[in-house]
């Protein structure tokens, strides 16, 4: 589609770890036989999507209780990821046109004391528990301790953050978001390189903690300019929805959006769509990730997918001839694999229209660059080093 065929608004959706079977290089990430939509289907004996089986979801491969389409209304494959690692941060990035071949660095044994003593130096406050944690089990297990004597408290994760988790009556939101801050300098640093700070602030009495939706992630900035930047840089909009902006460091970003769950997160989407803008609507809805795949909650994260299925119609019917939606992930986090990691899995697209008669199957996608390659062709902005465009396949 050139001049006048292109689309005035590009609506991406990314279902955070939403992985559609293993990837090639798997074995490499200790991924070998991960599959998220396919073992959470069998767990739930078959998932009930009907609407994004109407798009093609099952047209991509074999999942128990979806549905292939005779008509796909949407043009679907799946992408397999070209950077080095499986993290938020890396499959974003690759989205919107990086490619990330030195992975951010991660600490399964907790972080080194040299760090740990220059943390506590610098935010004024001692630290406890220093381990890869869930967050709710630290808390419930730290928080009485944390609230006795003020210290932080931080763990890590199979991902590469820093979280400090601390009782918003003892620690303040504003000095949480100060010490997070003096975290993100310091971790910027070669010997460290931690993809994200997170703050994670909770309320409540020992025994029934509660994390609140105040989490604020500082994340590094993208080595490279992005697709958003150009649009951006170009006059256009671009709408960050959820935790987009943080992932992003706000680059790139003419409008964030926050989200509290999964839900409300549909609710800005749609919100956007009522909205008057041209460019790049960007929503991750991370619930399936946090929720449900790092807590290993496979019943869970199922409902999670068919009440996001069950929202489509309304997105469906409010999008105009000129918008595109494309939904896809950025790795997987597959609920009854080893371990709370995520895992390195294809992930599945899905391209959709008004204006498209009918659906088809696209290539399989080498990079989850070509989305960022599709977006900057559609709005004719400077093309990203990786991906190329899927445009002139939307008939």
């Amino acid at each position: 589609m050139e001049g006048n065929s292109a689309f005035k608004r590009i609506f991406v959706v990314v279902m955070d770890s939403v992985g559609i079977g293993e990837a090639p290089d798997a074995d490499l990430f200790g991924d070998k036989g991960s599959d998220t939509l396919g073992h959470i289907a069998e767990e739930m004996n078959g998932l009930h999507m009907p609407n994004l089986a109407k798009l093609g979801l099952g047209n991509i491969r074999d999942i128990k209780g979806i549905d292939k389409a005779q008509q796909p209304l949407a043009y679907y494959t799946k992408m397999k990821e070209a950077s080095t690692g499986k993290d938020t941060m890396t499959g974003h990035w690759e989205i919107m046109g990086l490619n990330i071949s030195t992975p951010f660095k991660v600490f399964p044994n907790g972080f080194p004391e040299l760090l740990v003593n220059e943390l506590e130096a610098k935010m004024g406050r001692g630290i406890i528990g220093n381990v890869p944690a869930s967050g709710t089990e630290i808390i419930e297990k730290l928080g009485e301790e944390h609230m006795k004597t003020g210290a932080l408290i931080v763990y890590t994760s199979a991902d590469s953050v820093l979280q400090i988790a601390a009782h918003e009556d003892i620690v303040p939101i504003e000095e949480l978001y100060k010490v997070c801050e003096i975290a993100r300098e310091v971790t910027m640093a070669d010997e460290y390189k931690v993809g994200r700070v997170i703050a994670r602030p909770f309320t409540g009495e020992p025994g029934s903690f509660k994390r609140t939706p105040n989490r604020h992630d500082y994340a590094l900035k993208p080595f490279n300019r992005t697709v958003m930047d150009e649009l951006k840089d170009s006059g256009f909009d671009v709408l960050a929805i959820g935790k987009i902006s943080d992932i992003f460091d706000g680059e790139g970003v003419t409008e964030s959006l926050r989200t509290v769950s999964n839900m409300d997160g549909m609710d800005k989407l749609i919100q956007t769509i009522d909205q008057d803008f041209k460019g790049l609507s960007f929503l991750n809805l991370v619930d399936f990730d946090a929720l449900y795949g790092h807590r290993r909650d496979p019943e869970g994260y199922g409902k999670a997918l068919e009440e996001f299925d069950a929202r489509m119609p309304e997105v469906l019917e409010k999008l105009k001839e000129d918008d595109l939606l494309i939904i896809t992930a950025d790795h997987g986090n597959d609920p009854v694999h080893e371990g709370t990691d995520h895992t390195r899995e294809f992930v599945p697209l899905l391209v959709y229209s008004k204006r498209f008669k009918e659906g088809a199957e696209l290539s399989v996608r080498d990079t989850f660059a070509d989305i960022g390659a599709t977006v900057a062709a559609n709005f004719d902005v400077k093309m990203p080093a990786f991906g190329e465009s899927m445009l002139g396949d939307l008939k």
